[in-house]
C-alpha cells in the first residue's frame, strides 16, 4: 500500500494534479471487470468476483448444466426431470420418462437402471444407493433403493410391511395434468439425509390417518414419524412434497400448497419449528450450503431459477428454468 501511494505521490510530483487523476482512474478502471463479472453473474461479489453458479437444471423437459453464465445442455427429447448430483459431484441422476438414469456431470455414459420411478431419486451419502418412490404394496408410494452400479433388483425401505416386496413390473402413472399445485402435490421425489440414517418421502403409514403427509424415516429399522400432515381430524388440507435436506442435516424443507400459493417450508427435526423462505409461489429448493439454496419461482409468468440467501430470504433471479440441483 505504502509503495502504491509512493507511486501516486510520484506521478502527481511529475505530471501535476492532472497525472494523479489519470494514475487513480486506471486504477479504479482496473477494478471494474469483477465488478461488472459479479453483476453478469447474478450473484454478490466475494472479494472482487462473482460467486459460481454450478448447477443443473430442466428446461422444457431436458438437463441443462449452469457453469457460472455458460449452459450446457445434457439431454434432448424431453421427458426428463428431478436431476441430482452424486456426492462426489461426478454424475447425475435423473427421471427419464418415468425411468430412472445416471449419468456423468458432462453427459455421457447414460444408463438407465432399470428402475420405474414415480418421482425424483436421491444419492446415499456414499454414493452406492439411489432411493426412489414407486407404487407398492399399500397402493400409495412404496419407498425403495437400488445399487448405482451393476444390476442389483430394487429392495423396499418403508414401509415395513412392504418389505420383501418386488418392483411392480407396471410403469406408474406418469405425471397428471392439473395446476402447478395439483402436480405437486403428488409428487414423489425423496431426499437422503447426509448422515445416511434418514429419508424423507412423500406420504407413508401416516396416510392410513390423514389425507396428506410427509414422512422421514429412519433406513435402519424403518421407522416412520410424521413431520407434516394435512387433513383427517379437522386440520387443513393440503400436501408436502419434494423435501430437501440441509448439507448438514439441521434442517429440511419441502414445498407446501396449503395456501393459495405454494410455499417452502424449512423445518427444524430436533424442534419441530418451522419457517417460510423466499417468496409466495417459490417450489423445489435445493441447498448449497447453510446459508445459500436455489429454488424455482415465477418470473414474468414463467418458472425461473432464484439464487436465495436463507439468512434473509433475498432472492437472485437467474435464468429460465426450474428444478435446480447445485452441484456438491
Amino acid at each position: 500500500m505504502r509503495r502504491t501511494i509512493s507511486r501516486w505521490r510520484h506521478a502527481a510530483r511529475t505530471c501535476g494534479r492532472t497525472g494523479l487523476t489519470a494514475v487513480l482512474s486506471v486504477a479504479a478502471l482496473a477494478a471494474l471487470p469483477a465488478v461488472a463479472h459479479a453483476r453478469a453473474a447474478g450473484g454478490p461479489a466475494v472479494n472482487g468476483r462473482a460467486a459460481a453458479h454450478e448447477l443443473v437444471f430442466v428446461r422444457d423437459g431436458n438437463l441443462l448444466l449452469l457453469r457460472g453464465t455458460t449452459e450446457k445442455q445434457l439431454t434432448t427429447g424431453g421427458g426428463a426431470g428431478r436431476p441430482r448430483w452424486s456426492p462426489d459431484g461426478k454424475r447425475i441422476a435423473y427421471l427419464s420418462k418415468n425411468r430412472l438414469w445416471v449419468m456423468n456431470a458432462d453427459g455421457s455414459g447414460r444408463r438407465d437402471l432399470g428402475a420405474h420411478a414415480s418421482g425424483g431419486a436421491d444419492w446415499s451419502p456414499d454414493g452406492k444407493w439411489l432411493a426412489f418412490a414407486a407404487p407398492g404394496c399399500t397402493g400409495g408410494p412404496v419407498v425403495y433403493r437400488v445399487a448405482t452400479s451393476g444390476k442389483a433388483r430394487p429392495e423396499v425401505l418403508f414401509p415395513a410391511e412392504c418389505k420383501g416386496q418386488p418392483l411392480p413390473t407396471e410403469k406408474p402413472e406418469p405425471a397428471r395434468g392439473g395446476t402447478l399445485s395439483e402436480r405437486i402435490a403428488v409428487d414423489d421425489a425423496v431426499s437422503w439425509a447426509p448422515d445416511g440414517k434418514r429419508i424423507a418421502f412423500r406420504g407413508g403409514m401416516c396416510e392410513s390417518i390423514y389425507d396428506a403427509c410427509l414422512t422421514i424415516g429412519t433406513v435402519a429399522d424403518a421407522g416412520e414419524r410424521a413431520v407434516a400432515t394435512f387433513g383427517g381430524g379437522g386440520r387443513q388440507s393440503g400436501s408436502a412434497t419434494v423435501p430437501a435436506w440441509r448439507p448438514d442435516g439441521a434442517r429440511l424443507t419441502w414445498t407446501a400448497s396449503a395456501s393459495a400459493k405454494l410455499t417452502v417450508i424449512e423445518y427444524d427435526p430436533a424442534t419441530g419449528g418451522k419457517r417460510t423462505l423466499g417468496m409466495p409461489g417459490d417450489r423445489e429448493l435445493s441447498y448449497r450450503t447453510a446459508r445459500t439454496a436455489y429454488l424455482t419461482g415465477e418470473r414474468d409468468g414463467r418458472s425461473w431459477i432464484f439464487q436465495l440467501d436463507t439468512s434473509g430470504s433475498t432472492r437472485t433471479a437467474l435464468r429460465q428454468g426450474s428444478q435446480p440441483d447445485p452441484r456438491p
